[in-house]
């Protein structure tokens, strides 16, 4: 949830974080990552404040719209979150839910009260946690936020709220991190920072874990694709290999689909062609490369463009500029 956001660094880590200096990005594949840790090492996750948020008595906090993806549990206690247009969700002892892009919504135990401010009313500047007149309800949040080039890859999949009601298998794998988490959050033992971004880390992979358990895959855009036996094999290959020139015809046969069967399957679950995932694919590995100083062309080369022409014909239909230009702006901006 909000509680409050955007302290504590933490940066993906993964293969490709290997070095975060100027030097080329080395797109060789390693295979012990899934399509999914590569996306998520790739995204730069910036921030992971968690916070924890205890109250008693009768109690209502309004927060604002982020556009960020959060994850949230109820310790203790039970409350609701409304997020104003008719859609409210009761939240008990053990569950947790998601967040992404989620608009304003209020968190409270009492539905009658006019909510107060949720950030100003706390001091967030200064301590993780925020105390309301007792502890009768605890709640736990995280927060992660993403480049705003980077954000429609995973935000735009997920959907607005998600509740893992505690009763669900996958929820009870989550408590042991929680309570590690819950300790970190309200110690100061030494490291307790480093800590609490890296269960914050894990703690977000458990609850898109459970998410997918829990809708058996479906409805989670690429995510949901990554589970699908065939297309997820698919999108494999495209990662594994990612400068092959692939066609349509090459993919549907390696997973043994037809043309147009493999086509219509890729596109309901990623809500986009094959061949246009791994265009942008492509051209976010491309970002990043140029972004650490590699040449056009050495970029070209790497993702699978024979010139820098069509690598530069590519980049500008995804991003709306050449490469130069774009990292032009980018660093004017």
């Amino acid at each position: 949830m909000n509680f409050a956001s955007g302290s504590g660094m933490i940066y993906a880590r993964s293969a490709l974080k290997s070095s975060r200096s100027d030097q080329a990005l080395d797109l060789a594949p390693d295979k012990t990552l899934d399509p999914l840790s590569q996306v998520f090492s790739l995204l730069d996750v910036r921030a992971a404040r968690c916070t924890r948020f205890e109250a008693g008595g009768n109690w209502s906090y309004r927060f604002p719209a982020k556009p960020a993806l959060k994850f949230g549990a109820v310790i203790r206690g039970d409350c609701w979150i409304d997020f104003g247009d008719e859609a409210h969700h009761r939240l008990a002892t053990g569950d947790c839910f998601l967040l992404a892009n989620a608009p304003a919504y209020v968190l409270a135990n009492d539905e009658d009260m006019a909510p107060e401010d949720g950030i100003t009313t706390f001091d967030w500047a200064r301590s993780d946690v925020a105390r309301h007149e007792g502890s009768d309800t605890v709640l736990l949040a995280g927060s992660f936020d993403f480049k705003a080039s980077d954000a429609e890859l995973l935000l735009d999949s997920l959907p607005r709220f998600l509740l893992i009601p505690a009763r669900r298998p996958s929820a009870s794998v989550m408590q042991s991190t929680l309570q590690i988490l819950d300790l970190e959050i309200r110690g100061t033992g030494i490291g307790a920072a480093v800590l609490t971004d890296r269960l914050a880390d894990v703690l977000l992979v458990q609850v898109l874990r459970a998410a997918l358990d829990q809708s058996a895959g479906e409805g989670f855009g690429w995510i949901s694709a990554l589970v699908d036996a065939r297309i997820g094999k698919a999108i494999r290959l495209m990662h594994e290999d990612i400068a092959h020139p692939w066609t349509l015809d090459a993919l549907a046969n390696a997973v043994a689909m037809s043309r147009s069967a493999f086509s219509k399957r890729f596109r309901s679950l990623v809500r986009r062609a094959p061949l246009d995932y791994l265009l942008r694919w492509r051209m976010r590995l491309a970002c990043e490369q140029l972004r650490r100083g590699a040449t056009v062309s050495a970029t070209a080369a790497q993702v699978g463009y024979s010139s820098e022409s069509a690598f530069g014909h590519a980049f500008k239909r995804v991003y709306g500029h050449p490469p130069k230009r774009y990292w032009r702006r980018r660093a004017a901006g």
